[in-house]
């Protein structure tokens, strides 16, 4: 129900020309790379890496650019739990879902309420059943990328760019110089796409929550009251405004999101790059909150790392615009309050892959079909996450969440 997890290069010879001539090393002019593709997926994400997957097993060649340098060039998160109805719908399309079972940590299904004192008002153990098993986002993200041909994915490619060049067609301008000339643009580059504003003038909005990350390490012999706390899966300890919520993962480290209510200018006025009065200026938010919980914030072993909540109009779309369409957080960015990005964002991929499958030579034929589909599912996922987002920090907190969780009923 919740997901508290809320870019070298590789060149092939293959479509690529060079243009100008070779330069000396007294001139700094970049060398211009002009790449032809038919099928360009902008952002190696869970979303974009699906749907490269799904295209690939459907026989279907495509290139995905990713900004970062590597697959390691940073960390993937914690935890998402992979929902039966969409998720894991996307990993079967993938003919990825063996893997997946591989990844499930086991136990970590169990969610625990807890009051700012810690006394537990409510505790659901692990079902067992497979609906919604936890994995680590970072294997998950692995698992994909071992599936794709080598050089599928150009690491290192930040764009800087998007043009509509007619006819349905578009060109993308990577900050390396590389430029690439597409038929089929899809942006699955997250909350700030660079493609979305090809179909939409919809910006993301601080939804008036922010949280501070934090991780304990080695929690069962250095934290063990917390530890117990927080227990084999998430716990969400809450009060009317704020929250201290945290999940186990494996080697029993605690990755945990302390929330706060509060406006944009009170966030700006602390300074992250300062851990110690950050810590301080976030813990006096807590007064009174039980040690075992407080350790989760004051403890932290990795600097607080800042992040605020934001996410478009929940009714967002647009109209069609030959040759582009967007996936994931790019196309519906939500809160993390119905656990959904994520396994949307597979979703999305599969569904559109298997769509351009369906409709071999007809990518207009084959968006108008994905975004028929994709607009309801999505508006209900994201009225979903922003009444979660209020009940879990109402006046009424934590009673309120203990009540959604009992009585729990979808949002339609």
């Amino acid at each position: 129900m919740i997901n508290l997890d809320t870019y070298g290069t590789s060149f092939h010879n293959d479509g690529m020309m060079f243009h100008g001539r070779q330069q000396s090393t007294a001139t700094l002019e970049p060398q211009r790379i002009i790449i032809k593709t038919p099928i360009t997926i902008i952002g190696a994400g869970l979303g974009g890496l699906t749907l490269a997957r799904v295209l690939h097993v459907h026989g279907i060649a495509a290139t995905v650019y990713e900004a970062e340098a590597s697959a390691d060039a940073r960390g993937q998160g914690g935890l998402l739990d992979i929902h039966e109805d969409n998720g894991q719908l996307a990993l079967k399309a993938a003919g990825l879902f063996d893997e997946f079972l591989g990844l499930i940590q086991a136990e970590a299904e169990a969610q625990c309420v807890l009051d700012k004192h810690a006394n537990v008002l409510l505790y659901q153990p692990d079902k067992g059943n497979g609906g919604r098993p936890e994995v680590p986002r970072g294997d998950l993200r692995r698992i994909l990328l071992d599936s794709l041909p080598a050089g599928t994915v150009r690491w290192g490619h930040k764009t800087t760019k998007v043009s509509p060049l007619g006819d349905g067609r578009h060109g993308v301008t990577f900050a390396n110089g590389a430029t690439v000339t597409t038929d089929l643009l899809v942006g699955a580059d997250g909350a700030w796409s660079r493609v979305r504003p090809l179909l939409s003038d919809a910006k993301p909005a601080y939804l008036g929550t922010s949280f501070i990350e934090t991780f304990l390490f080695d929690s069962e012999v250095r934290h063990k009251a917390t530890a117990e706390a927080v227990g084999s899966g998430t716990m969400m300890a809450l009060a009317p405004g704020k929250g201290i919520m945290a999940h186990r993962e494996a080697d029993a480290t605690l990755h945990a999101y302390v929330a706060l209510n509060k406006p944009e200018d009170w966030i700006a006025s602390i300074d992250f790059s300062d851990p110690v009065s950050t810590l301080a200026r976030v813990a006096a938010e807590f007064d009174g909150w039980a040690p075992e919980l407080m350790t989760l914030l004051t403890a932290t072993e990795t600097d607080p790392i800042l992040r605020p909540i934001y996410a478009l109009p929940i009714e967002q779309r647009w109209e069609r615009v030959a040759g582009v369409t967007l996936i994931g957080d790019a196309a519906h960015l939500m809160s993390p309050f119905a656990g959904e990005g994520a396994n949307l964002a597979m979703y999305d991929g599969a569904e559109l892959g298997k769509a351009i499958a369906t409709h071999p030579g007809d990518v207009e034929a084959a968006l108008i079909a994905y975004e028929q589909d994709l607009f309801p599912r999505s508006t209900s996922a994201a009225a979903e996450a922003d009444r979660n987002l209020k009940l879990f920090f109402n006046d009424n907190a934590p009673q309120s969440v203990v009540d959604l969780f009992t009585n729990y009923q979808p949002v339609k």
